[in-house]
C-alpha cells in the first residue's frame, strides 16, 4: 500500500525502510516546517554545563538530533528519550539514554514514579504546549523547565495524496494544519490515540489508530487490512 505519511520537510529519515519492512511503500508529505531557535540551544546547552538539571527528557527525535552533537563534553545528568527513535538519535550521538515504555509524554512521570520529588527537569522542545506533562512532573514534586529549541509553522500548502491509498497523520499538529483534500477511498490513518482524538473531534474517524510509533501503527494497519480485504 502507498502510504503519505506527514514529516516534518526534510525530516523523513528512514520511513521507507521501516514501511518495507510491514510490506508497504511510503512517501512524505508536510504540512509543517521547522526552524530553530539557536539561541534558546545556547541557553539550554549552558544550564547543561552548569549541572542545573537532575534530568532532560526529549520528547522528539528533532531535538534528540539537533542538541546531541553539542552535549558530547557536558556533564550529563539522567536522560530520558520518548521512543527508539529518539533513543537512537541521542545514541548515535554517544549519549546514553533511557526509554520510555510508551510513545506519549504522559508516561514521562510514572516511569520516574518517587524518584522525581525535588528534582529539575530540562526539555528542549518545539513551541507546542503540552501543559499536562508540566502539570504532571509538578504534582509529582519535579520543577520542569522548558527551553523552545524550535518552532512549528504551518507550510499552508495542499498535501499531495494523488498517489496515495492512505495518509498516516504522525501527530495531532500535523493533522490540524494540514490542507488536503479528502477521498472516499482513502484509509484514515492515526499514529496514535492523542491523534485520534483530534481528528474524531473534527468528524473524522480513523480508520486504523497506531500505539504512537510507526512500526505499531503499520501493523494495526495490516491487521485491519486482512480483516478489510
Amino acid at each position: 500500500m502507498k502510504i503519505a505519511i506527514t514529516r516534518l520537510k526534510g525530516k523523513e529519515l528512514d520511513d521507507q525502510e521501516r514501511c518495507m519492512r510491514r510490506g508497504h511503500d511510503c512517501f512524505p508529505v508536510s504540512p509543517l516546517i521547522s526552524e530553530l531557535d539557536q539561541e534558546q540551544i545556547e541557553i539550554f546547552i549552558e544550564q547543561v554545563k552548569e549541572e542545573k538539571f537532575d534530568c532532560l527528557f526529549f520528547t522528539s527525535a528533532l531535538p534528540a538530533r539537533t542538541i546531541g552533537p553539542l552535549l558530547g563534553r557536558c556533564p550529563l545528568p539522567r536522560v530520558i528519550a520518548i521512543g527508539p527513535q529518539t533513543a537512537k538519535a541521542l545514541r548515535n550521538c554517544g549519549i546514553p539514554c533511557e526509554v520510555l515504555h510508551e510513545f506519549y509524554s504522559r508516561a514521562f512521570v510514572p516511569y520516574l514514579g518517587e524518584w522525581i520529588s525535588g528534582k529539575t527537569i530540562g526539555i528542549p522542545r518545539s513551541d507546542a504546549p503540552n501543559p499536562d506533562l508540566l502539570n504532571a512532573i509538578t504534582q509529582a514534586g519535579g520543577k520542569p523547565v522548558e527551553f523552545t529549541i524550535y518552532s512549528l509553522i504551518p507550510t499552508y500548502e495542499e498535501l499531495d495524496l494523488r498517489d496515495a491509498e492512505a495518509v498516516l497523520f504522525t501527530s495531532a499538529l500535523s493533522f490540524k494544519t494540514a490542507i488536503w483534500r479528502r477521498r472516499e477511498d482513502l484509509i484514515l490513518i492515526a499514529i496514535g490515540d492523542v491523534t485520534a482524538s483530534v481528528m474524531e473531534a473534527a468528524g473524522l474517524s480513523p480508520d486504523v489508530s497506531g500505539d504512537g510509533s510507526l512500526e505499531g501503527t503499520l501493523d494495526e494497519l495490516n491487521i485491519y487490512l486482512m480483516m478489510n480485504p
